[in-house]
């Protein structure tokens, strides 16, 4: 295993488990078994960091997504398959899932630039303004509906990974539980 990967290993175990502030520089070399002045080379600030941390997570997460969704002709099929592989990709990397989540819901959030989150966004925004322009999906703001699929996705799997069920217990929850989010979000919810 090289360096960086290392530190990203010992960063992400401290970040998950104390928080950002609570986690300093010198725990993480320590933990990863570098020198300090070896943990600053690979990253100059606590901030580069934890921001490379996240791209490296997030990209993981959305190529998981792309290479296992079962893609199917319809809006409902296509949005369904990025649902369960999402929380597959979640419930197979606990720690990077939780991390994902803690920054996005932490200042850093915003120093990332927007270009760069929009270019991850921008399949499913598009996806998501096609159903409203065919009446599939309901005529809500882009960002809310976002917002309601983001938190079905963070909420449900705080839950599963709060509680212990079987792989295939979970795989039902959530099917079952991507049929009530489409209910929530779909004009009809027949309509596929």
């Amino acid at each position: 295993m090289d360096k960086r990967t290392q530190i990203f290993g010992a960063a992400l175990k401290l970040f998950v488990e104390f928080g950002f502030h609570g986690t300093p520089t010198s725990k993480i070399a320590q933990e990863a078994g570098v020198a300090n002045g070896t943990l600053f080379h690979y990253f100059p600030t606590k901030d580069d960091l934890i921001i490379a941390l996240f791209k490296d997570s997030k990209g993981k997460m959305n190529n998981y997504i792309a290479d296992n969704s079962v893609i199917e002709n319809s809006l409902k099929g296509i949005l369904k398959g990025q649902y369960l592989s999402a929380l597959y990709w979640a419930m197979d990397n606990k720690l990077e899932f939780r991390f994902i989540e803690q920054f996005k819901t932490s200042p850093y959030l915003t120093k990332i630039v927007s270009e760069e989150m929009e270019k991850h966004l921008n399949p499913l925004i598009e996806m998501l303004q096609k159903g409203i322009i065919d009446k599939i999906i309901k005529d809500l703001p882009i960002d809310l509906l976002l917002t309601i699929i983001s938190s079905q996705v963070y909420g449900l799997n705080n839950y599963l990974v709060n509680n212990d069920f079987s792989k295939a217990k979970q795989h039902q929850i959530i099917s079952d539980t991507f049929e009530l989010l489409w209910e929530m979000i779909s004009v009809n919810a027949n309509i596929a």
